[in-house]
């Protein structure tokens, strides 16, 4: 069965939820509070990492998989976990109408997350921010932003992978001098000082432990968004525990495992190639060949939170994302055609003008 998030006020029995502002559960209904109680495996200790080639072999303890009930909208393919009880809504990446349907999916649990730091209100007031310094927004994309349409807080699923390295290159290490010749040019002799560079062979071994290598694990924002909307203090992770879920969805991972270490390893191998290239030293360097050895990779499913907004204008769907604990915003930038165009008139009279003025000075 899909594993459902409720959690009942003790007062009137009304759904409670995660409130950003002081780290607690809170009851909309009859304002209630309690505190979230450190227990469980985790409490008062780190988050266990999950060996990467046991996963990739299938030997993943039960323990560690959950079953959530899911939808994937049409348009945009983002999988989104939804309550019972719900049965049509709208995309929150796109804005989309989708009708949900009945199925199940099954994945590696989340072991840790980032809580909201950030309430509703005041993401919405950061985006507000935003939009009003981009000058060239339509103005109604602005007006419609700012009456209060509600913004989802969504989790989404990143991995993170630990691995240790050991390298080893060769290549070669240049070391620059200068050699002075007279040149003829334009009729006159000149002197000047040209770079040469030596070259050496290099060859040695770097070593590089790698914590916490972030990968988004989701398909349904643009990875530029994501990516605006670091740095996240990945120090300040708490164990998952599912009423930091409360009153907020969580998005299912489509990336992948194995795709995931992927392109961790491209950015291993980008700062492999930097200490190669520091440890080689010299003015410059050549690296022919790096062989490395990885060992002891794990990894952990992460959630991080965000604040999202899809708003349809004038027949195009506009989305932004917000930090849900700095307030970062990253989006589509919108475009006014007419603020354009004046601008562009503006431009042309203030020309004309200057011109006008330097010629009849």
């Amino acid at each position: 069965m899909a594993e459902e998030h409720h959690f009942p006020c003790d007062t009137c029995g009304g759904d409670m939820r995660f409130d950003p502002g002081d780290n607690r559960m809170i009851c909309d209904h009859c304002g209630a509070t309690q505190p979230i109680e450190e227990d469980g495996p985790w409490a008062g200790g780190s988050i266990r990492e999950l060996d990467f080639e046991a996963a990739l072999r299938g030997q993943v303890d039960a323990a560690d998989i959950e079953e959530t009930r899911t939808v994937k909208c049409p348009n945009c393919g983002a999988e989104v976990e939804f309550e019972e009880a719900t049965h049509a809504t709208e995309c929150p990446f796109c804005a989309t109408p989708v009708v949900t349907g009945t199925g199940t999916s099954r994945h590696i649990k989340p072991r840790g997350l980032l809580p909201f730091g950030l309430e509703e209100e005041q993401a919405r007031d950061e985006m507000t921010k935003w939009l009003g310094r981009l000058w060239f927004a339509p103005n109604g994309l602005k007006q419609y932003a700012r009456k209060g349409r509600k913004l989802n807080g969504i989790y989404v699923p990143y991995w993170t992978f630990d691995a240790d390295t050991t390298s080893r290159y060769t290549g070669q290490r240049g070391e620059d001098y200068y050699v002075t010749r007279t040149v003829t040019r334009g009729g006159e002799r000149k002197t000047i000082r040209e770079r040469k560079t030596r070259w050496y062979s290099a060859a040695g071994q770097v070593a590089r432990f790698f914590d916490d290598v972030l990968v988004l694990a989701s398909r349904s924002l643009p990875k530029s968004y994501t990516d605006g909307l670091a740095p996240w203090d990945l120090s300040e992770l708490e164990p998952y525990k599912p009423e930091f879920l409360a009153g907020f969805r969580a998005e299912a991972y489509q990336v992948e495992l194995d795709e995931g270490f992927a392109e961790a390893r491209d950015y291993m191998d980008r700062m492999i190639l930097r200490d190669v290239k520091y440890d080689i030293g010299g003015d410059r360097q050549r690296v022919h060949d790096i062989s490395t050895d990885v060992r002891d990779v794990t990894f952990k499913h992460i959630l991080l939170p965000v604040w999202m907004a899809a708003y349809r204008y004038n027949g195009k769907s506009y989305r932004f994302v917000v930090n849900g604990r700095t307030g970062k915003v990253q989006g589509e930038r919108p475009y006014s055609a007419w603020k354009i165009a004046f601008a562009v008139i503006l431009g042309l009279i203030v020309a004309a003008g200057v011109g006008y003025l330097y010629a009849n000075g």
